[in-house]
């Protein structure tokens, strides 16, 4: 029986250029995240399904998964070598290495899982299709758990519509990213196996993912939320410039900007006055006169500044340390509450291996030395504030972890600071994450950043109010309503990736097992 004419084209050129073919659909495939949105890009991984299965050898296998994986974190990544600019006469030259180096990093975990299934005899396509899916959810855990960058899990595709983003509130993160490879990387069944039904399950696997996501979502959101809270808030947005934002001589103006949005009149009378991450530049502890300003903002509000600054201690060998934190300032000037961030950004805010890359120059961009992690998530709880779960920046790209797991938050408070990387793809793909967290635990994300996207969403992830990139400007809105109970996505969303991945993993090994004696 002959292959069809599209099967042999594609193998044809899978076979003397296979390199090339992983690149581009790894380029291809980045496409589909935000904020480009292509989700027919995301059909690339069909290519490297075939492009695995055709691979003679492990070497052959580990070279394409990287040909595919370094151009698809590439593209995703590359505004991570804007961060470099703030400080061009240190960190310029590091630019273009650094980015690179994190890429091929991330580039490494599509290449082994390529590696894997070729040293384990998986040749059947679908046998692939399957096993490189459930590895891709065990690469995406590993991201996050182990290295401590879960950035742009596949499943974020789905943030390119309200609607379709809802998925994740029943699937969870991780389940979704699994069934996203499955249903993206089975067109590859179409050109590669021989029987009807599986290429037309090849076909059929990305449109009913696509319909079940569009399909959900719209039911889902057609369902009517509680009223708003009797909360008002006020989100402040100063627009300061990453390379102005520590300028000693700028400290002081960069404050008092704060100040002067803050006490703009509101049409109702804010309780609480939330700033971005290190909006105040100056020791909280220490620092009286900031605190008294501060203070007199709590008291005309009749509630609470939030807002983001260092904390900085000495341990006991008179040594500083520093955190990343989130202070609540009470109208007496009282620390009221305050968390020390717990996901800190490696090689931003602690460089890994420090005692080996530290020896070759390196050093972290956004600190001098090394900020310390926090304990663990907390919930806030202020009187007559519904209680919140505090996250700092990057936190909120860590999935189903958005708040302490104790079922009090009623809300997400995300402060961050994505002016390190300009008017790029980095803001808009923080933003898709932190709005996924939202509709995973079914409650508003209340969000100050400094340069932008400042959003207040509902318990759906729809944003209600925005101050995007490079604006100046304050949000004043009312808190809306949590959802009455957590969504299944995020009761269970580690425990279904995991049952996705081992029966994905188990269905792969049966599959290819099962039919040795058959010659695809």
């Amino acid at each position: 029986m002959t292959e069809p004419a599209l099967g042999s084209r594609i193998e044809t050129v899978l076979l003397r250029r296979p390199l090339v073919a992983c690149a581009v659909a790894g380029i291809v495939a980045a496409l589909a995240l935000p904020p480009w949105h292509v989700l027919p890009g995301l059909l690339g991984l069909a290519v490297l399904v075939a492009a695995i299965a055709r691979a003679p050898g492990p070497g052959s296998a580990f070279l394409r998964g990287l040909a595919f994986g370094l151009p698809f974190n590439l593209v995703g990544l590359y505004w991570v070598a804007i961060a470099f600019s703030a400080e061009p006469e240190k960190f310029g030259a590091l630019a273009v290495p650094a980015t690179v180096l994190l890429a091929l990093v991330c580039g490494l975990f599509q290449a082994g899982y390529a590696l894997i299934l070729n040293l384990a005899r998986i040749r059947r396509p679908l046998a692939v299709l399957l096993g490189l899916a459930a590895l891709w959810g065990v690469g995406e855990w590993a991201r996050g758990a182990i290295v401590g960058f879960p950035w742009n899990p596949l499943a974020v595709v789905w943030s390119i519509s309200e609607v379709s983003l809802q998925l994740v509130a029943l699937t969870g993160t991780a389940a979704l990213s699994v069934l996203t490879a499955i249903a993206a990387g089975a067109v590859a069944l179409a050109f590669l196996e021989r029987r009807p039904g599986l290429r037309i399950a090849g076909v059929a696997a990305p449109l009913l993912l696509g319909g079940l996501a569009f399909g959900y979502g719209a039911w889902r959101v057609s369902v009517p939320l509680p009223e708003p809270t009797g909360l008002e808030l006020r989100l402040v947005q100063a627009n300061v410039a990453q390379n102005h934002k520590w300028d000693p001589s700028r400290l002081r103006e960069n404050f008092l900007g704060h100040l002067e949005l803050s006490e703009q009149d509101a049409p109702v009378q804010p309780r609480i006055i939330i700033w971005p991450e290190s909006a105040v530049p100056f020791s909280l502890e220490a620092d009286e006169v900031a605190r008294t300003y501060l203070a007199r903002l709590a008291a005309k509000a009749g509630g609470y500044v939030v807002t983001g600054s260092n904390h900085v201690t000495r341990d006991r060998q008179d040594q500083l340390v520093a955190h990343n934190s989130v202070y609540v300032i009470d109208p007496e000037g009282q620390i009221s509450s305050r968390y020390d961030k717990v996901n800190l950004v490696p090689f931003g805010e602690y460089l890994p291996m420090r005692g080996l890359l530290g020896a070759l120059g390196l050093q972290a961009v956004a600190a001098r030395g090394d900020f310390q992690a926090g304990p663990e998530r907390t919930t806030v709880e202020l009187p007559g504030i519904p209680p919140f779960s505090p996250l700092i920046c990057y936190e909120v790209a860590f999935p189903a972890s958005a708040t302490d797991g104790q079922g009090r938050a009623r809300w997400l408070l995300n402060i961050t600071n994505d002016a390190w990387f300009g008017n790029s793809a980095g803001p808009w793909q923080h933003l898709a994450l932190a709005r996924m967290r939202s509709v995973e635990e079914g409650l508003p994300l209340v969000r100050a950043a400094n340069t932008g996207i400042s959003v207040v969403t509902d318990s759906y992830g729809r944003i209600l109010a925005e101050l995007g990139t490079g604006e100046r400007g304050v949000i004043d809105g009312r808190l809306p309503a949590a959802l009455p109970e957590r969504p299944l996505g995020g009761q269970l969303g580690s425990l279904w990736g995991w049952v996705a991945i081992i029966a994905i993993a188990a269905g792969c090994l049966f599959v290819e097992y099962r039919s040795r004696g058959y010659t695809s």
